[in-house]
């Protein structure tokens, strides 16, 4: 079990301190700025991120949304906190059959000093398409693009409702002509956005300007100095001493000894999930994996684990989603059975560190409830390969509900349809391939939520996943911070509206 947080040494808290003094210097300075009456004139942002860059900054990798957290790299269109797309290097755009057709916005400049052309769009996404691998969001995914006038028409190799949300994604960011330097690429002086990357310093940092010839609204703050501090209780420690502006994820057991003004929880697309297996074992039964379902108690381990810094589970969607409850159909379940003495084995990894304290909960509560539970804890890389083979009757699973696309679909179909790449579950429900399917096909927008909240209501009704609780991410900011985005997807953070007084 986690010790409480007053027992944490305090030896550890000073040395984290001590350890930072210095790292969130300004490199880039404040002369020269152009900016000098603005209200955070004068003052750089600081930001303490927590994964150092993995790929150089590609944009082509998860690396990426550092990115668009940054405001330097831009997509086409961005996603609304409904998920729709909204304009940006895009100012329209409609469907032909396979093709999307894509009106490029007037008067943009990469920090480089060239101009967003069609051409420029078709060159970057061009190399995205064809690069090896390919982006994540384009598993799967063929698509051709060309430009013509003032547009560029994307075709893929079938019809795809959902090309627009996928193009805004920050792995398909719009980079300059300058970028692309054989095999690797650069965002270094070559995006568009209100921030432009001056310096990279490997995994240690980063620095950008404000960009004055930004299109849109100039930004207040000077530039941004990012500091890469992968261990939590020293990120923590920054945002105490005022080492730190912005401090992403401040773990769970730092944030009571943090000045509650100093931090917000922001909801993530993220459910904390177990899987039944309904192939084998006692969980082919569905009266079984009904008494399962009632025998636990999401609030205790919420409580418990998560020291209430998560939300209970009305079903996969979340809070992250704000139209998923208000969409949501109650399901139709089956009747709980009895356990009696039922032997079955819940398997999970220790890469989270919440999930073992959350296997021995259940452990615990399956076991009142008449079932004998034998748990499996390994690393994450050791045991996958097991768990989507079906070698255990239960295994819990903290899944990303909204990938790159910001659409659910995806990872509905992923874990839950009779061939998803990442059934867990050995689902194979014709009522719940059906709804999967019609909700892949819907168009974007209204329609397709309620579709996707059915299909989420027809994988309830078989209790073949029972969803326990939605995590939060706790999110560090100075007193004197303003305007810095709280997003569930995790593609904004410092924003043009963001200063520091």
């Amino acid at each position: 079990m986690r010790l409480p947080t007053r027992f944490l040494p305090i030896a550890a808290l000073v040395s984290a301190s001590v350890l930072l003094t210095g790292c969130f210097t300004s490199p880039g300075g404040t002369a020269g700025t152009g900016f000098d009456d603005g209200p955070g004139a004068g003052k750089r942002i600081r930001v303490a991120m927590m994964n150092p860059p993995r790929s150089g900054l590609s944009p082509l990798s998860d690396d990426a949304f550092k990115l668009s957290r940054w405001s330097t790299a831009e997509t086409l269109v961005t996603l609304d906190a409904d998920g729709d797309a909204r304009p940006s290097l895009a100012t329209a755009w409609r469907q032909t059959g396979r093709t999307w057709t894509f009106t490029i916005r007037d008067g943009v400049t990469f920090h480089d000093g060239s101009a967003l052309t069609p051409r420029a769009v078709a060159h970057s996404l061009t190399k995205a398409a064809t690069a090896s691998p390919k982006p994540r969001i384009l598993d799967g995914v063929d698509l051709g693009v060309s430009a013509s006038g003032n547009s560029v028409a994307v075709t893929t190799a079938a019809p795809d409702p959902l090309l627009p949300q996928r193009l805004s994604s920050p792995q398909l960011s719009i980079l300059s002509a300058g970028a692309y330097r054989g095999r690797t690429v650069s965002p270094v002086g070559t995006g568009t956005g209100a921030f432009r990357l001056t310096k990279v310093n490997g995994a240690s940092s980063a620095s950008l300007d404000r960009y004055d010839g930004y299109w849109g609204t100039k930004a207040k703050a000077p530039g941004i100095d990012v500091t890469f501090v992968p261990d939590g209780t020293a990120r923590a420690a920054a945002l105490r001493s005022g080492e730190a502006d912005i401090v992403e994820a401040v773990p769970v057991s730092q944030a009571a000894l943090l000045d509650q003004r100093l931090i917000t929880e922001v909801p993530m697309p993220r459910t904390n999930t177990l899987y039944l297996n309904t192939a084998k074992g006692p969980f082919k039964d569905a009266g079984l994996r009904a008494a399962a379902r009632r025998a636990i108690d999401a609030k205790e381990i919420v409580e418990g684990v998560y020291e209430g810094r998560a939300d209970v589970a009305e079903g996969l969607l979340g809070p992250a989603l704000p139209w998923a409850a208000s969409l949501r159909p109650e399901p139709a379940r089956a009747r709980a059975g009895d356990p009696d003495g039922a032997a079955l084995t819940i398997g999970t990894f220790t890469d989270r560190a919440e999930l073992p304290e959350v296997a021995q909960t259940l452990q615990q509560q399956l076991g009142k409830a008449g079932f004998r539970v034998k748990l499996e804890v390994r690393e994450y890389a050791n045991i996958e390969s097991d768990a989507l083979a079906g070698e255990f009757d239960a295994f819990i699973l903290s899944r990303a509900t909204v990938l790159d696309s910001g659409d659910p679909a995806a990872y509905l179909y992923s874990d839950f349809a009779s061939q998803g790449s990442f059934n867990i579950s050995q689902l194979a429900d014709p009522g719940v391939d059906k709804a999967l399917t019609e909700a892949a096909a819907t168009k974007a927008g209204n329609a397709r939520r309620k579709a996707v909240m059915a299909a989420e209501a027809a994988v309830l009704a078989t209790d073949a996943a029972i969803p326990m609780l939605h995590e939060r991410v706790v999110q560090g900011h100075a007193v004197g911070v303003v305007g810095a985005e709280h997003d569930p997807r995790e593609r904004l953070l410092v924003t043009p509206a963001t200063y520091v007084k």
